[in-house]
C-alpha cells in the first residue's frame, strides 16, 4: 500500500482538532455548570425568609450618598465591599426602607447607625430626615447610635427618638463656609492669561482664575446663601432636638468654656448640650435593644434585619401605569454621560424612552447638577418640552444643587419643586480662553504660518487672544444668556427683565427661590411623585420605574430570575464578575489622601478647556456645590 503523506497529515491534522473541539466542548460545559451551581447556591442561599414580630431594621449606611449608582453594577462595584458593606448609599433605597419600616407590623424599631455614611447635600438629609419623622408618627422608636457624628450625620441623627453617642466620641458642628483657591499670581508667574467673556454679575465661577480673591458681588451673595442654609440647619436640628432657638450658635460660641469645664470630654460636652441623649459604647446599645426586643439565639443578638436584605424584601411592582423617574445628577456634558455626569444626548435619549413607553404616565426629572454644558442643557430641555407636549406630565424635583445648567433643564416641567435648602439659581453664562503666550516667550518658542482668513487660528493657546475673536465669543455669550433669561422667563410667566433680576448668576436657596417666583413650590422628592401621579390622574398606589441606561447582559440574568439589585450584586462577587473589593478599596484610600485634589481639579479643568475641540464653549456651571 502506498504511504500518501498529505492524506495521513490530513487525518492527523482532523482526529487532533476533533479532539480540541471535544476538550474545548468539556471544558465549557463544566464551568456552565460551575457556574449554574454557584448561581443557585448563591439565589437559594441568600433566600428571603419571612419576617417575625418585633424586628429591629438596622440601616447600618455605609459608603457615599447618592442619587443614584454612577454607571453599572460592575462599574460601582463598591470599593470596599465585605459582606454587607457598601460604598455607595442610594437615597432612593433609604428613603424605600424607612416608609416601608413605617407600615410593616413587624417592624417595631429602626437603628441608625451613621459612621460610614458620607456626602449627601442638605437637601438629601433632610430628605432622610423627613422619612424619620413619618416611621416616628406610626408610634415607632428610631435609635441612633455613632462613634462621632459630623454636621452632616448629626442632622439625619437628630430626627431620632433617642440619639447615644460613644462615650470617647464628638458631635461636630462647625457651621458653613469655605474658601477657595485663586490662581490669578500663579498663573501670572508662569505666564498663562485667562480670557474670561461672562454675563452675570454674580456669576464666580472664573474668579479663581482672573482674581487673587473673591469679588465683592461674589461675597455678598455667598454670605445671603450660606447664612440662610445655616438658618435652615440650625432650625431644623433645634426643632427635632426641642432645643431653645439659638442653642446651636451659642454652644459654638461657648465650646471653648465648655471644653475647658468638661475637662477636654467632648463627649460629656455633647450631652450637656442635649445633643444626644446619652453615652453608650455600641455593646450597650445592643444590650439595651435585646432587653427592649426579642433576642436572636441564633446570631446572639436582637431580632433584626439589615439595610440590604430589608429593601429585597419589597421588590418593584412589574405591571401597571407608572410615574418614570430620570435621575440627572453630576455636571452636564455635551454627549454620552459617563458615570457621575450628565450626558445631553445620553439622558436626552433616557427622556424620549420614558416617553415613547405606553406605560409611563408622567414623568419626574430629580435634578442634582450644578450645570456644565449649555448646549448639553438645552438637549435635556428640549425632550422635557416633547414630553409635555405628547401629554405628559413633567415634574422637577431639585435636589441638594440645582443650579446653572441644572436650573436650565427645569424649565420645561409643569411643576418645580424644591427643598428649602436646595442650592439653585445661578443663571449666567460664560466662557474662559486659557492663552500661554507669555509662557512661550519664556521658552524662546516662536509661532507663526499661514491662514486664508484671521478666523482660522484666531484661538491658538500659545498665542495672544485675538481681539475680534473675543468679541465674537462675547456676543455668543450674550445670546445664550438671553436665552437663558428668555426661556426661564416664559417658563415663570414672567418677564425676561425679572428673570435678569434674580439671575445674573447669582446662586440661591430652595426658600430663597421660591419668594423670587424660580420654583412654583417647596417639598420633598415624594412631594413630585405625588404630583406627577396626581396630574397623570394615576391614583395613590401607583408604580415608580427609574430610566436608567440598560443594564449589562449578567445583570439582565439575573434580573430575569426576580433577584434585587443587592441580590444581584451578591451573586457577581461570588461569580468572579466584579472586581476584588480589597484592591478596589485601596486605591480608593490612595486618592481621598491626596491633599492636592482641589488644585488638581481646578487647574485640570483649565486644561480641558484649552484642549477641546470646539472654538469656545458656553458654560453655564456655578462651581457650588451643597454644603
Amino acid at each position: 500500500m502506498s504511504f500518501k503523506p498529505l492524506s495521513t497529515l490530513r487525518r492527523g491534522i482532523g482526529s487532533l482538532w476533533r479532539g480540541l473541539d471535544a476538550t474545548r466542548r468539556f471544558v465549557l460545559n463544566l464551568i456552565f455548570l460551575l457556574v449554574l451551581i454557584v448561581l443557585l447556591m448563591a439565589i437559594f442561599g441568600s433566600g428571603l425568609k419571612p419576617l417575625s414580630p418585633k424586628t429591629a431594621l438596622v440601616l447600618d449606611l455605609k459608603g457615599e450618598l447618592v442619587e443614584e449608582r454612577a454607571g453599572s453594577v460592575r462599574d460601582s462595584v463598591v470599593a470596599g465591599l465585605s459582606g454587607n458593606a457598601r460604598r455607595v448609599v442610594q437615597l432612593r433605597d433609604v428613603l424605600s426602607a424607612l416608609d416601608h419600616a413605617g407600615k410593616d407590623d413587624h417592624i417595631n424599631t429602626v437603628v441608625l447607625l451613621l459612621d460610614q455614611l458620607d456626602g449627601g447635600g442638605l437637601a438629601s438629609l433632610r430628605e432622610i430626615g423627613a422619612a424619620v419623622d413619618r416611621v416616628k408618627a406610626k408610634g415607632k422608636t428610631v435609635v441612633a447610635w455613632g462613634g462621632s457624628y459630623d454636621q452632616k450625620r448629626y442632622l439625619v441623627a437628630s430626627h431620632a427618638s433617642e440619639v447615644y453617642l460613644h462615650p470617647m466620641g464628638m458631635v461636630m458642628i462647625e457651621g458653613f463656609g469655605r474658601h477657595r483657591n485663586y490662581y490669578r499670581d500663579a498663573l501670572d508667574k508662569v505666564g498663562v492669561t485667562v480670557n474670561l467673556m461672562k454675563v452675570g454679575t454674580y456669576k464666580s465661577f472664573a474668579e479663581p482664575y482672573i482674581g487673587n480673591g473673591p469679588s465683592q458681588a461674589a461675597q455678598e451673595a455667598d454670605s445671603f446663601l450660606y447664612n440662610a442654609l445655616w438658618a435652615n440647619y440650625t432650625g431644623e436640628v433645634e426643632k427635632a432636638r426641642k432645643l431653645p432657638a439659638g442653642s446651636l450658635a451659642k454652644g459654638i460660641d461657648e465650646l471653648p468654656q465648655r471644653m475647658a469645664a468638661a475637662n477636654g470630654n467632648a463627649a460629656k460636652v455633647a450631652l450637656d448640650w442635649k445633643l444626644v441623649d446619652g453615652l453608650k459604647t455600641r455593646d450597650e446599645v445592643r444590650a439595651m435593644l435585646i432587653k427592649r426586643g426579642v433576642y436572636d439565639d441564633t446570631n446572639k443578638t436582637f431580632r433584626q434585619i439589615g439595610f440590604d436584605d430589608y429593601v429585597a424584601h419589597y421588590p418593584d411592582k412589574k405591571l401597571g401605569d407608572a410615574v418614570a423617574v430620570v435621575v440627572a445628577a453630576g455636571d452636564i456634558t455635551e454627549g454620552m454621560g459617563g458615570p457621575g455626569m450628565v450626558g445631553g444626548l445620553s439622558t436626552s435619549n433616557l427622556i424620549r424612552a420614558a416617553r415613547e413607553d405606553k406605560d409611563v404616565k408622567a414623568l419626574v426629572l430629580r435634578v442634582n447638577s450644578p450645570g456644565g454644558s449649555a448646549f448639553g442643557s438645552e438637549l435635556i430641555r428640549r425632550e422635557l418640552e416633547l414630553t409635555r407636549a405628547a401629554g405628559k406630565p413633567v415634574v422637577v424635583s431639585m435636589g441638594d444643587v440645582a443650579a446653572s445648567g441644572g436650573y436650565w433643564i427645569s424649565m420645561a416641567a409643569d411643576e418645580v419643586i424644591a427643598d428649602p435648602s436646595t442650592v439653585t439659581g445661578s443663571i449666567g453664562v460664560f466662557a474662559i480662553l486659557p492663552t500661554a503666550d507669555k509662557v512661550v516667550d519664556k521658552l524662546g518658542i516662536h509661532t507663526a504660518g499661514v491662514t486664508t482668513t484671521w478666523l482660522a487660528d484666531a484661538y491658538n493657546p500659545l498665542r495672544p487672544l485675538d481681539p475680534r475673536f473675543g468679541q465674537l465669543i462675547q456676543s455668543s455669550i450674550n445670546h445664550i444668556y438671553d436665552e437663558f433669561t428668555t426661556k426661564a422667563a416664559i417658563a415663570r410667566r414672567t418677564s425676561p427683565e425679572k428673570i435678569d433680576a434674580v439671575g445674573q448668576g447669582r446662586v440661591w436657596t430652595g426658600a430663597q427661590a421660591k419668594e423670587r417666583g424660580l420654583v412654583d413650590r417647596l417639598g420633598s422628592y415624594g412631594d413630585a411623585l405625588r404630583s406627577a401621579a396626581q396630574r397623570a390622574k394615576l391614583g395613590d398606589d401607583f408604580r415608580i420605574v427609574y430610566a436608567e441606561q440598560p443594564a449589562s447582559l449578567a445583570e439582565r440574568f439575573l434580573a430575569s430570575l426576580g433577584l434585587s439589585d443587592v441580590q444581584a450584586l451578591n451573586v457577581q462577587v461570588k461569580l468572579g464578575l466584579v472586581p476584588d473589593p480589597v484592591s478596589a478599596a485601596a486605591l480608593s484610600t490612595a486618592a481621598s489622601t491626596m491633599n492636592a485634589a482641589g488644585i488638581t481639579r481646578d487647574l485640570g479643568w483649565l486644561s480641558q478647556v484649552a484642549e477641546r475641540r470646539q472654538p469656545f464653549a458656553a458654560v453655564t456651571h456655578c462651581l457650588c456645590e451643597a454644603p
